[in-house]
């Protein structure tokens, strides 16, 4: 085993700063792993930790789509099995009474003198063998042959249940699988993000949050919130209070829409939420249109074709805006090219430019 060496100490001299500022870069660069290797980058500067954090919000939001997905799907395969589950108990409880109805009748028989085979296969304790036994049925005619019939029919209704609702289960344990890796793809994502950002030093910090435009932003959200935007005697918005949009929505769902946004400026991010106090950026929209009356899927990717496309040169306040050739960001248009949105866990939600991400394009839904 090789001798541990003490290392030398240097003198603090006037570089000191800057290099406090490289080792935590290059630590952060470090953390992160970014190219496989656990090597430090000593020439990281903030702008570039900037464009690396934005890149990994950029994946964490297209997991979180994934993840909004795959719950509202999983959401769905569960209702759909507990409706099968409780359409079946009420199948079978009608069968243990036609059932009933049958025993009664062959008690009646065996005490006159038999039971009719027919009877017997009916109440026999193994449905398959009395479906295999059908034929049987169809051959011997006895009274009891429309009785029979039913009992027959709702046998293989409720087999036919019971096979939908183990096709729903899997399906439903297929989403919970899919949940679980797209939960751990964002938090892997967030996590890198944080670990760059915790290395940077406060003014670092404050030069980050200036490129993102995220401290000006905030402070007219925050103004904007105690002043949302009014609505005139027409229904419609006037969004020019916070950011200075000055153009009136088309109609009174799309007045409500951006009023409920601007209500929500200062709410915290969080991935996988749809309000009432904290969202993801599908969450914010969904939960804007909601409260207007109209209902929009879960997703950034179904969400662009909830309505009717519409061009840069055509948007109006209310409008969804998207971002990213994936579709993995939304936000809500309020005009003169600015919009409200759910930006990534550094930001609440807050007013900026469309310009601020790759446009992908929009859609009017009210």
């Amino acid at each position: 085993m090789a001798a541990h060496r003490k290392a030398r100490q240097r003198s603090v001299g006037g570089n000191t700063a800057r290099t406090a500022v490289t080792i935590a870069l290059a630590g952060a660069a470090t953390a992160t792993g970014f190219d496989g290797v656990g090597h430090a980058d000593p020439q990281l500067s903030p702008a570039q930790v900037k464009t690396r954090v934005d890149k990994l919000y950029e994946e964490a939001e297209a997991a979180t789509q994934k993840y909004d997905g795959a719950k509202e799907k999983a959401g769905q395969a569960e209702a759909r099995l507990s409706k099968l589950r409780d359409e079946a108990a009420r199948r079978e409880e009608r069968l243990n009474s036609a059932r009933d109805a049958l025993g009664s009748m062959a008690a009646a028989q065996y005490r006159s003198g038999g039971l009719d085979p027919v009877v017997q296969l009916a109440l026999s304790d193994h449905p398959d063998q009395y479906l295999d036994g059908a034929a049987l049925a169809e051959r011997v005619g006895t009274r009891q042959s429309a009785e029979i019939a039913g009992v027959r029919k709702q046998l293989r209704e409720l087999e036919q249940l019971r096979g939908a609702a183990n096709i729903e289960l899997a399906r439903l344990k297929s989403r919970q699988t899919e949940l679980k890796q797209h939960k751990k793809t964002v938090n892997e994502k967030l996590t890198a993000a944080r670990r760059l950002l915790d290395r940077l030093t406060p003014e670092q910090r404050t030069r980050y949050a200036e490129r993102g435009g995220a401290n000006d932003q905030q402070h007219v959200s925050r103004d904007a919130s105690r002043d949302p935007a009014p609505v005139g005697s027409s229904g419609t918005s006037d969004a020019s209070g916070a950011a200075g949009a000055g153009t009136a929505a088309p109609n009174s769902r799309a007045a409500a829409a951006v009023a409920y946004a601007y209500a929500k400026l200062g709410s915290p991010y969080v991935w996988g939420a749809t309000g009432p106090n904290a969202f993801d950026c599908s969450g914010l929209a969904q939960a804007a249109y909601r409260s207007a009356g109209v209902s929009l899927p879960r997703t950034t990717y179904s969400q662009i074709n909830a309505g009717r496309r519409v061009t840069l040169s055509e948007l109006q306040p209310g409008d969804l805006v998207f971002f990213y050739a994936g579709i993995t960001h939304v936000g809500i248009y309020i005009g003169n090219g600015q919009m409200i949105h759910a930006p990534n866990p550094s930001a609440p939600v807050r007013v900026a430019p469309i310009s601020e991400m790759p446009f992908a394009g929009a859609t009017r839904v009210a």
